[in-house]
């Protein structure tokens, strides 16, 4: 008999979280542009929350919202913007749930090994420009 076990991963922890929000900001301040930054676990529950100081107060709930979706739909809110419109498939979901879903750009999700471990949102600068800087922090996370 074969028994096949998977092998663990370590969740996103605290210091993941912080490197992945230090790694955003960054590229957003090379950029130029004062953003929010959320980090969510595997099961939503935040993990880090910074905003800058110029950073548009929006910007705090639009990056929450931006992690929560892409953790939910383990995808980049950027390739999931066209599916809400009136013709999209999920056109009825982001008001089909208590916790709103946001389908902005900005949001993407983190997997490790494979696996996904959690989200990053943010938000502040133009929809482009926060999932530039989300997509560069989670390929710093190594």
């Amino acid at each position: 008999m074969t028994t096949t076990t998977a092998s663990a991963v370590a969740p996103l922890g605290t210091a993941d979280a912080e490197a992945l929000v230090t790694a955003a900001r960054r590229a957003a301040e090379t950029a130029g542009v004062a953003v929010s930054v959320t980090v969510v676990d595997a099961g939503g529950h935040l993990l880090t929350f910074r905003r800058d100081d110029r950073a548009v107060l929006i910007s705090g709930e639009t990056s929450n919202r931006k992690a929560y979706t892409a953790l939910q739909l383990n995808a980049p809110t950027a390739v999931l913007v066209d599916a809400v419109r009136p013709d999209g498939p999920f056109h009825t979901l982001p008001t089909a749930l208590d916790r709103p879903l946001l389908f902005i750009a900005g949001g993407v999700p983190v997997r490790r090994d494979g696996r996904l471990i959690g989200a990053i949102g943010v938000g502040g600068g133009a929809p482009e420009q926060d999932h530039a800087f989300a997509t560069a922090a989670v390929e710093a996370l190594v």
